[in-house]
């Protein structure tokens, strides 16, 4: 066999295997894909700070104490309002119940020309009662039988634990790790590897630190823009529609379907139904127009299909870590991708043993020897 086409094997085997490895370990690496991500997106400040003339590990102290404030800000801020978020909408249930059994389902049945008593409200209801009592009684089974199991609870405090501990280690040592990974590179295929390395970590860091700034913008703009046309419920929907804005337009579907029902139950008139649309297309301006451009840009080059089905894939094969992980490793799929592209358009697969790319992208013969010396 040919001993290119042999570590192409080899390297295939490696690759199958720790995706095994990484699948049997998934409901392990949660805690340290947490740590992985933040000291990813802390290291750039700390190689600032040691650029300034500070040692790695003060460095490293520093941006560690402010990324603990920030989480503890955020804490401090959003549980308090969520909790009174939650209440707001759950004693606003019984107005829901009222307008979608006397407004919701007559208009569907009127637009839709279905007969008499096609939703039998009385019976949703109890459906609706039932299916939730019964999801409360397992969530309530599955707590009693966490809190009886002193291995469940050590597990979830350790998790807790490990994600500080693994963010700090990995944010002193995350030079050293790289070049350590460097030294272990395959000297004929390095460049290659460090420059595929480097498109990645380009479209990670935009990924990663930019669609969570965006995800957080968005979050504020629906958020404050509800609240201030006098729904209750607006910091919620809000928060929720800026949570999933990392996969597109499903957070702007979701926030303004909820939106519209909550406007509707709440005040159900045409001024409100206007200023709700005002605030969602001003976030979506935002988002296409500032909030992207400026802190995404287009390196990620996901096309939305793309990034629902990672998320969706990588949920249902590893779970909450698997969601964590499907868009970066789909971003760094598509740099390998292109990569191969390139390297297609350049074979004798796809052009021929007399055709080239030319600089700008087009296509041309080559010139035989002799004619290549006289054109010269």
């Amino acid at each position: 066999m040919n001993p290119e086409i042999s570590r192409r094997w080899q390297w295939l085997a490696i690759i199958i295997v720790l995706g095994f490895v990484i699948w049997l370990l998934s409901p392990v690496l949660t805690p340290f894909m947490i740590g992985a991500l933040l000291a990813y997106m802390a290291d750039p400040l700390a190689d600032r700070l040691e650029r300034w003339g500070l040692g790695r590990t003060l460095a490293v102290s520093i941006v560690f104490t402010l990324m603990v404030l920030v989480v503890a800000g955020i804490l401090l801020l959003l549980v308090p309002l969520i909790e009174r978020q939650v209440v707001r909408l759950i004693g606003s249930l019984p107005r829901y119940v009222e307008w979608t059994r006397d407004v919701a389902f007559p208009w569907l049945q009127a637009h839709l020309h279905l007969r008499p008593g096609s939703f039998d409200v009385d019976s949703i209801i109890k459906a609706l009662q039932t299916n939730i009592g019964s999801v409360g009684s397992i969530a309530a089974a599955t707590l009693a039988k966490v809190s009886k199991s002193g291995f469940g609870i050590v597990l979830w405090l350790t998790n807790l634990v490990l994600i500080p501990v693994v963010t700090f280690y990995l944010l002193r040592d995350w030079d050293v790790m790289v070049a350590r990974l460097d030294r272990m590179l395959p000297r004929r295929q390095r460049p290659t590897i460090v420059r595929l390395a480097n498109e990645s970590n380009q479209v990670l860091g935009a990924f990663v630190r930019g669609q969570l700034l965006v995800m957080v913008a968005l979050g504020i703009i629906y958020g404050v823009g509800l609240a201030l046309i006098g729904l209750s419920v607006g910091p919620l929907i809000g928060m929720v529609a800026g949570l999933l804005s990392f996969v597109p337009y499903l957070g702007f579907i979701i926030g303004l379907v909820a939106a519209l029902i909550a406007v509707m139950v709440q005040y159900g008139d045409w001024l409100h139904l206007g200023l709700l649309a005002i605030v969602f297309a001003v976030g979506q301006m935002m988002e296409g127009y500032v909030l992207v451009p400026k802190l995404v840009g287009d390196k990620i080059g996901l096309h939305p299909v793309a990034v629902m089905f990672a998320v969706l894939a990588g949920g249902y094969l590893f779970g909450f870590f698997g969601i964590l992980l499907a868009l970066p490793v789909a971003a760094v799929i598509m740099v390998l991708l292109r990569y191969g592209y390139e390297r297609y358009q350049q074979s004798d697969l796809y052009g021929g043993d007399d055709t080239v790319i030319l600089p700008d992208g087009s296509h041309g013969k080559t010139l035989p020897d002799d004619r290549r010396e006289g054109a010269d």
